[in-house]
C-alpha cells in the first residue's frame, strides 16, 4: 500500500467495510453520509427491495449522476476554449 492511501472503516445499512483510497477523511464522510441517504431513500420507496438489489440501483444511479457530471463538464471545457479563442482573436485584432 502507498503512503499517499488510507483506510477507513465504515459501517453502511449495518455493514461494515474498510475502504482504501486516497481521500481525506471528511471527504469519506461526505460519501459515507450521501450512500446512507440515498439507500435510506430507496428502502423508503421500495421496502421490500433487498440490500443487493438497492446496492446495484445506487450504483446504477451514481454512474448516471457522473455520466451527466463529466457531460457537462465537457461542454463547459468546450465553452471556455471557445471563449478563450474569441478573447485571443480580439486581442489580436
Amino acid at each position: 500500500m502507498t503512503e499517499n492511501k488510507r483506510r477507513f472503516k465504515v459501517e453502511i445499512d449495518g455493514q461494515t467495510y474498510t475502504i482504501i483510497g486516497k481521500s481525506s477523511p471528511e471527504h469519506m464522510q461526505a460519501v459515507i453520509k450521501l450512500v446512507e441517504e440515498q439507500l435510506g431513500a430507496l428502502k423508503e420507496m421500495m421496502p421490500s427491495l433487498t440490500k443487493e438489489k438497492a446496492a446495484v440501483l445506487l450504483a446504477i444511479n451514481a454512474v448516471s449522476d457522473q455520466l451527466k457530471k463529466q457531460a457537462e463538464l465537457e461542454e463547459l471545457k468546450t465553452y471556455l476554449a471557445s471563449l478563450e479563442k474569441l478573447n485571443n482573436e480580439e486581442v489580436s485584432d
